[in-house]
């Protein structure tokens, strides 16, 4: 009988002794819970770039090159082939209509006749003068090429898939290499009716201003053709645009609507327009001054915390 009682007697205190440390250990196991609570983790924050939407003069453009050539030319041919024995010019000579070229020797072994003088048709500069003493040429033979008064004109070639941006008098802006710090005016003067079926171009005329004289025929130019200008458009640099399916948009930087110490991304759909030289045209869906998200706008969301760093 001791025995029994002395086992009940363990058991009850065992049952005491649980009972005492529940009571302890339920609080601390809710104040565990709350602690887990508070140490929820934080909503990420992004550093990103950004920088405002402004109003410019936008303009688009086409870049071609060429030679450059004389407004008006005309090649020079002798009326009768034979020899050449006297020239009476040189490269870059000003000549009047009627003046002496070069003198053409028409004799042949055992007939004699008289030399035939070939003259200027109009006047002019003398910018190619191939014949030279001694050489014999035929009628169909060029003898120098005489450039005339009309100015200096590059030609160049569009492709066809530009060519419904060419228009006659659109403006341009000239650049040669011999003239490295200097920048010449032109505009489109001739455009040609058909489009080479072999290169698919269309060739096309800019007459250059050409102040102090320093352009030359033969030099090489780039030209820049203003196709389109536009005032006051509003700009953002290119990259800032996303697209995801067929909808093109941008993350801006606003204060949070609950926290106004907060700046968080929204992502805001635009319109665009014009894409020159890293700057495309928003024609719906922002104002100047907003702030658009110009660097880590690949890993936002709409709603995304940012931090804006420079």
């Amino acid at each position: 009988m001791k025995t029994k009682e002395k086992r009940k007697m363990i058991l009850r205190k065992a049952v005491i002794l649980f009972t005492v440390l529940s009571a302890f250990a339920l609080p601390g196991c809710k104040e565990k819970d709350a602690a887990q609570g508070a140490d929820q983790p934080a909503q990420p924050v992004f550093a990103v770039s950004v920088s405002a939407v402004e109003a410019v003069k936008m303009a688009d453009y086409l870049t071609l090159s060429g030679d450059m050539i004389a407004g008006s030319s005309v090649d020079v041919y002798s009326d009768t082939a034979g020899t050449i024995t006297r020239r009476y010019v040189s490269i870059g000579a000003n000549v009047e209509k009627g003046q002496p070229i070069v003198e053409v020797d028409p004799s042949q072994p055992g007939m004699q006749y008289m030399a035939s003088v070939v003259t200027a048709p109009i006047s002019g500069i003398v910018s190619s003068l191939s014949g030279q003493i001694g050489m014999k040429i035929a009628q169909s033979s060029a003898i120098a090429v005489i450039s005339g008064g009309g100015g200096l004109e590059i030609q160049l070639y569009v492709a066809e898939r530009f060519i419904y941006k060419i228009k006659m008098g659109l403006p341009c802006e000239i650049t040669l290499d011999a003239y490295p710090n200097d920048s010449f005016r032109g505009r489109i003067s001739e455009i040609s009716p058909v489009v080479d079926t072999s290169s698919r171009t269309m060739m096309i005329k800019v007459n250059v201003d050409n102040p102090d004289d320093k352009l030359k025929a033969g030099m090489f130019a780039n030209v820049k053709i203003i196709t389109e200008e536009k005032e006051n458009v509003l700009t953002v640099p290119e990259n800032a645009v996303l697209q995801r399916a067929d909808q093109q948009f941008v993350y801006t930087v606003v204060s949070d609507t609950e926290d106004q110490t907060i700046n968080i991304a929204k992502k805001t759909v635009v319109s665009t327009g014009l894409n020159v030289g890293g700057i495309t045209e928003i024609t719906e869906g922002l104002q100047i001054g907003d702030q658009v998200v110009t660097r880590g706008q690949t890993t936002l969301n709409d709603g995304s915390r940012v931090n804006v760093i420079q």
